[in-house]
């Protein structure tokens, strides 16, 4: 049975995409098969990974909407080996509207990916949206651990006590088994003052694991999406590339633990 990661923060902008796109590559290196699952409607994992979003009849806007359907109807290969996509469309802005009145609303995506899909692959990972409105609920009662990507700038550490309650919450009363598997400072530089003193204090909250992995923007990490393939397959040997390897390292060690 495949491992369930949910990527989430509410905030957009901190990189959640992108270690969802990029960790996906790193893990399809070691050889695992991957499922990633777009859940925001802006669809940039889905077209990050290579997938026209010209050529998509059927999404995960369709498996929201519609209980009854096959979550394996709509994956996609991708460009890159082992790694197949749940894509998402600007459909799913209005599923998203449609599931209020849902009975059973938060459980869309667990019931979907339970339906002989999770025996099929090693990890899934779920790009949840920049909210904390159903879809990103859905991607964590879905979830078996959640990642939370964290720009190392203040406001972002002050939107993360909103995040944590979230979580806590569908912990208690949607999905006992959802813990948090790391903070991931993202975007990070340490020529800055600020930068230095925001990850001390990341990992001095102490709730928390903070990833030995520090992700810094890179020109090549900027570039990749537009190929439609991961660092590690666009740039290999770049510094990016290594960081997501080492990442990748990480979250299989801490899913084993």
């Amino acid at each position: 049975m495949a491992q369930v990661i949910a990527i989430a923060n509410q905030k957009g902008g901190v990189g959640k995409t992108t270690t969802a796109i990029n960790l996906a590559g790193a893990l399809a290196e070691l050889g695992y098969r991957i499922l990633a699952v777009d859940m925001d409607p802006q669809a940039n994992l889905t077209v990050g990974l290579g997938i026209n979003l010209g050529q998509v009849e059927r999404s995960i806007a369709h498996i929201l909407d519609d209980g009854d359907s096959n979550l394996e109807s709509v994956i996609l290969t991708s460009e890159t080996e082992r790694i197949d996509v749940v894509p998402s469309t600007l459909e799913l802005a209005s599923t998203e509207v449609e599931l209020f009145s849902a009975i059973g609303r938060e459980y869309a995506l667990r019931e979907a990916l339970n339906h002989g899909v999770r025996e099929r692959y090693d990890y899934v990972l779920i790009d949840c949206p920049p909210t904390l409105g159903l879809l990103t609920i859905n991607g964590l009662v879905a979830a078996g651990s959640v990642i939370i990507p964290v720009q190392t700038q203040y406001y972002a550490l002050k939107g993360l006590t909103a995040l944590v309650k979230v979580i806590n919450t569908i912990r208690t009363k949607l999905n006992r088994d959802l813990r948090i598997l790391g903070l991931l400072p993202t975007f990070y530089d340490g020529r800055t003052i600020l930068g230095r003193e925001m990850l001390d204090e990341l990992r001095e909250l102490g709730e928390h694991h903070v990833f030995h992995t520090i992700i810094r923007h890179t020109v090549k990490l900027g570039e990749a999406p537009l190929t439609g393939r991961p660092i590690t397959a666009y740039a290999g040997s770049s510094e990016a590339a290594r960081a997501f390897r080492e990442l990748a390292k990480e979250v299989v060690e801490l899913g084993q633990a």
